[in-house]
């Protein structure tokens, strides 16, 4: 799963990784080769609940679900129809439901990226975002429809959210265990830029600590391997502030992540609050070949 955030107490849509091995950090950016990783087209279901709250006058409860489906290939680019309906209980009779839906398309070689969203709160639409990416070599240009027309650019280094997922199983099989990316993902206002830090665990192999979750019913998984992940997600600093002191996630997000790219046992940590998300539910669609 790929993740980006829309509001504090969301699942970041875009979903969506032991500290043994040194950083990875790349400036120029290309994409995993096409037979490298293949990511399979699925539709997920995920139901949602609080897993832990940190103060007595905080969080209470949160009850929602999030669809997740998942098409195409490294060839036609990579389709993504997000929808996640939540419902946070801070107490005391007071509730906000949330709809926040997103489709994406992202090119298998990285360079081109196009995302739509929109959220609705308590019955009233409080976010709308529409534009592209574009890659080329010396920047990644963003032209934004909504919430304005805007223009404006992000680090060439910059990684969308499908090519991130590539990239982490690469890396995973690699046996490698951070890596450091920045990552743009239309969020928000479709002006935010994210520095992420992803944290690589020891690799599960194959029938090591069977799930008993929807991939228990689909007898394929019991021969992939699967890791667990944790992305951070960091406020992108000016250069002037950049490594004045430790500086605190805005959120993470852990899962387990399987060679094939579908994620569960989620976990998403926002600091005062987390959220656990069971997969129930897991569709495997037709995959199709590049020619």
């Amino acid at each position: 799963m790929t993740i980006s955030a829309k509001a504090r107490w969301l699942v970041p849509v875009a979903l969506a990784a032991g500290f043994a091995a040194g950083a990875a950090h790349h400036q120029a950016v290309a994409a995993p080769a096409a037979d490298q990783v293949t990511l399979a087209p699925h539709r997920a279901i995920y139901d949602l609940k609080l897993a832990k709250s940190k103060t007595s006058g905080g969080i209470q409860g949160v009850r929602g679900r999030i669809l997740y489906d998942f098409s195409g290939n490294a060839c036609d680019g990579y389709d993504l129809q997000f929808r996640q309906v939540s419902e946070l209980d801070s107490g005391e009779g007071k509730a906000a439901l949330s709809d926040l839906r997103s489709t994406t398309w992202e090119d298998g070689a990285a360079k081109k990226f196009r995302f739509n969203s929109e959220n609705v709160v308590n019955d009233k639409r409080t976010d709308i975002v529409n534009g592209r990416a574009d890659r080329n070599a010396d920047v990644v240009a963003v032209n934004l429809n909504k919430p304005k027309e805007k223009t404006l650019t992000v680090p060439v280094g910059s990684v969308f959210p499908t090519e991130h997922m590539r990239r982490i199983i690469v890396a995973a099989r690699a046996g490698k265990t951070i890596l450091e990316f920045p990552v743009y993902d239309g969020s928000e206002t479709g002006e935010k830029l994210y520095n992420t830090l992803t944290v690589i665990g020891r690799a599960l192999a194959p029938g090591e600590k069977p799930p008993t979750d929807a991939t228990a019913k689909v007898p394929a998984f019991a021969k992939l391997t699967r890791w667990p992940v944790t992305i951070s997600y960091f406020e992108k600093l000016d250069t002037k502030t950049e490594g004045e002191g430790e500086q605190t996630p805005v959120y993470s997000i852990s899962f387990e992540l399987y060679e094939n790219g579908i994620s569960r046992a989620l976990v998403l940590n926002y600091n005062d609050f987390s959220i656990s998300g069971e997969l129930t539910s897991l569709e495997m669609k037709k995959e199709k070949a590049c020619p």
